[in-house]
């Protein structure tokens, strides 16, 4: 398959999962009556559920990374071509930052927005930085493990990671910029989303590092592998 199907493959895969994420955002925060667990466990939920159908929807096509930290790692773990990174992770910025626009019109909010939503500190950061480690070393794990269960692997982390991390989990560049574009539940400030984004690229650097290293003291991975 041509790089140009793939690549449209992750716009619309992102777009999709943007839309889900945001529009659940707003969607449980209309319905919660001010209880922010109840939109968060809404938000949750429905993105776990979206996870899992875009990616058992997309994963033949372009392995439905979703996510420039997903395909960096990838690559770095010698997983993904190198020649394919860069039209993966433009479809995906393009894709997620589509995807908000489209929740925004589906339930009559402004299209273009910028988010005012604080979102700073330390612990957010290192909560990013976990997200994203965990993340990755999931997917690359259970691709060599159990290839058939990856969708169900990441909707199950990210849907827990939302309650376990004070960040809710973006764990996603991508996700991160477009969420800078959204004043509603799942917004972050502007200035709030580079933190985010070096502490994701740093959980992901980890947690290939320690693939490579818990694999292989098992035996388990060849060197040609990560």
């Amino acid at each position: 398959m041509t790089l140009a199907r793939r690549a449209a493959a992750e716009f619309v895969g992102t777009a999709l999962l943007l839309a889900v994420i945001v529009g659940s955002g707003i969607m449980g925060e209309r319905l919660a009556g001010g209880n922010i667990a109840v939109a968060l466990l809404a938000n949750s939920v429905a993105t776990g559920g979206g996870l899992i159908a875009l990616i058992l929807a997309f994963g033949d096509l372009s392995g439905a990374h979703f996510n420039p930290a997903v395909t960096l790692a990838l690559a770095a773990a010698r997983k993904h071509p190198w020649r394919d990174v860069s039209g993966y992770v433009i479809a995906q910025f393009a894709g997620a930052i589509v995807g908000v626009w489209i929740a925004h019109a589906m339930f009559g909010e402004s299209i273009f927005q910028v988010s005012e939503k604080l979102r700073p500190g330390g612990a957010l950061m290192l909560s990013e930085a976990v997200a994203s480690f965990g993340l990755l070393l999931t997917i690359i794990a259970t691709i060599r493990h159990r290839p058939e269960s990856v969708a169900y692997a990441v909707a199950a982390y990210i849907a827990s990671a939302y309650w376990f991390t004070a960040s809710t989990s973006f764990a996603n560049p991508a996700v991160t910029v477009a969420r800078s574009l959204t004043n509603t539940f799942s917004g972050i400030r502007p200035s709030d989303a580079l933190g985010f984004i070096l502490s994701q690229l740093l959980g992901a650097a980890l947690a290939v590092a320690a693939v490579r290293f818990l694999f292989r003291q098992k035996g388990v991975v060849d060197a040609a592998d990560v």
